[in-house]
């Protein structure tokens, strides 16, 4: 008589078997010489370099790709929200001036699937690609009843160093500094919740949905993978004094800009200084204020880099040299204490 079994209860261990076969050759691809032992054990193991670096600072950083998966599932696409994932990880690591070292994900969803997860692995691989950092393991989870049909959820890990006296902190920002910004690719993976409402709910409109002014469906617009700005950053740290970086996630400029600035100082954001994505403008035609869509999403805006007046065209020249768009967008003035540390003008 057979008895009950995990497959009978929703497990699959077969089909996890199945998917760990499936993404070890993208998770090879992402291998650096300091990998000693990657997919497939029960840790990852990377030996640092000592060579390399006198005093070592590891910086780490974790975070998820949020209801963009709502989309994702919508349009039964599951190729870039791993890129996405990969994206929110290397970017906030970035910015400290810290070189993304490996990775690590975490899949969970209600009855595995192993195409889909597979899928979504091989965007996560392409994201540590694209930041030249090491996919070295993960977990993948599978606990029927949890989740909805079909749905899963996202979680990714990154660990980056840098030099201890070349940590970028925003200390250094003063009054005269200017503001570049890097362009975003689209929305990245904020403001979702906003965005589904305005766009499904209140103009009732559908992910297949076509609208003048977008080269694509909506669904697809939604779903543009997030900038990765790690090679950018890397290339511009290694030949100019930054001042500070920010990335701008959840809050947008008006919140995000003032976690670097110091207590005297405030950012001056020309409007006029780049001309807001159109998918931007659709959401805010919607019915979303001006000032609500400074603090929920981009608006265009990727990463903020503050320099010294006099590096900043030299700056955005070697930018565009590398094929991405920058905007000088704005300087840094001195803050009365009353003042809000951020103005869009």
């Amino acid at each position: 008589m057979q008895g009950i079994t995990y497959k009978k209860a929703g497990v699959n261990i077969d089909e996890g078997e199945r998917l760990i076969d499936l993404i070890k050759p993208f998770a090879m691809a992402t291998s650096r010489p300091e990998v000693l032992a990657g997919i497939g054990g029960f840790g990852a193991l990377f030996s640092l370099n000592r060579k390399k670096y006198k005093n070592p600072v590891l910086v780490s950083s974790t975070d998820g790709v949020g209801t963009k998966l709502k989309i994702a599932f919508m349009l039964n696409r599951h190729d870039t929200v791993g890129i996405d994932l990969v994206a929110m990880g290397v970017n906030d690591v970035i910015v400290s001036g810290a070189e993304p070292l490996f990775f690590l994900d975490y899949f969970a969803t209600g009855r595995l699937n192993a195409k889909i997860a597979a899928t979504v692995i091989k965007g996560i691989a392409k994201g540590c690609k694209q930041a030249e950092c090491a996919l070295v393991g993960g977990e993948t989870a599978e606990m029927p009843g949890f989740y909805e049909e079909g749905e899963y959820d996202l979680a990714g890990f990154v660990v980056g160093i840098v030099e201890k006296n070349k940590i970028i902190d925003g200390s250094n920002i003063k009054p005269g500094d200017r503001i570049i910004g890097l362009a975003s690719s689209g929305l990245h993976s904020n403001g979702y919740s906003l965005a589904r409402k305005v766009l499904f709910d209140k103009l009732k409109l559908k992910p297949n949905s076509r609208i003048t002014g977008l080269k694509r469906s909506l669904g697809n617009e939604l779903l543009t993978p997030t900038k990765i700005y790690v090679k950018t950053i890397k290339a511009l740290r290694d030949k100019f004094t930054i001042n500070g970086l920010a990335h701008i996630t959840g809050g947008g400029l008006i919140e995000n800009i003032p976690r670097i600035l110091p207590n005297n100082c405030k950012a001056v954001i020309s409007r006029d200084g780049w001309k807001m994505p159109f998918i931007f403008q659709f959401i805010q035609s919607g019915g979303v204020s001006e000032s609500e869509m400074f603090r929920t999403f981009n608006c265009g805006i990727g990463m903020i880099i503050i320099v010294s007046k006099n590096d900043a065209h030299k700056i955005i020249n070697r930018i565009k040299g590398l094929k991405e768009k920058a905007f000088l967008i704005g300087e840094i003035g001195k803050r009365d204490r009353k003042e809000e540390q951020v103005l869009i003008i």
